[in-house]
């Protein structure tokens, strides 16, 4: 290499783990097809256990994994399953997971209480979850939106992993607002055939 040469591209040492689709919306995820056998497997260590239902890749981070799932909402075991965007993502799981455990959920529920704008919104979207969900095929029974939506914020996980997918879930913005940009420096999971996640 001269010292003229431009300097190549170098890969960076983290990616953002996650950031709200490019295509977010209810027909883009509707469209989305079903997991193969190797989106499977990385679902499965990224969230530590089988994955229970039919599932497709809603979002995928930085890395290019299934770090959103969408659920079928009803189980092959016929258990319901209201939550239709799994969030399996194990980064911002942990970090979401620190930020309701700092109080912040009774804050929210304050702002939502107190907010008639922000009530309205979020009472809309989690019409348009379960509207959504309902489009997927059995209904759940009682039609229950999912993370405390309509009245109430229970869920934070479920709530940004509906935000990520539709944009549509102005308290999961606001979680995307406490975490994003989000680093990553190396896939959590991995295919056998590829170097293991460490």
């Amino acid at each position: 290499m001269e010292p003229t040469d431009p300097v190549p591209d170098l890969p960076s040492p983290t990616v953002d783990a996650l950031t709200v689709a490019a295509d977010a919306s209810y027909e883009a995820q509707a469209a989305r097809p079903l997991m193969d056998a190797d989106d499977r497997a990385l679902g499965e260590q990224m969230i530590g256990r089988p994955l229970r239902g039919r599932s497709a890749a809603a979002v995928r981070c930085g890395w290019g994994l299934p770090a959103v799932m969408r659920v079928d909402p009803v189980l092959a075991t016929g258990t319901p399953f209201p939550t239709v965007f799994w969030l399996a993502c194990p980064l911002a799981s942990s970090r979401i997971g620190t930020i309701e455990g700092s109080g912040v959920m009774a804050d929210l529920n304050g702002r939502l209480a107190d907010d008639e704008d922000l009530r309205e919104e979020y009472a809309a979207a989690g019409g348009r979850y379960v509207a959504f969900r309902n489009a997927l095929g059995e209904r759940v029974p009682s039609d229950p939106a999912a993370g405390g939506m309509p009245e109430r914020v229970k869920c934070l996980h479920s709530l940004y992993g509906h935000h990520l997918a539709t944009d549509d879930n102005p308290i999961g913005a606001w979680v995307a607002g406490q975490l994003e940009p989000m680093g990553c420096p190396k896939p959590c999971a991995t295919l056998p055939d590829e170097h293991p996640a460490e």
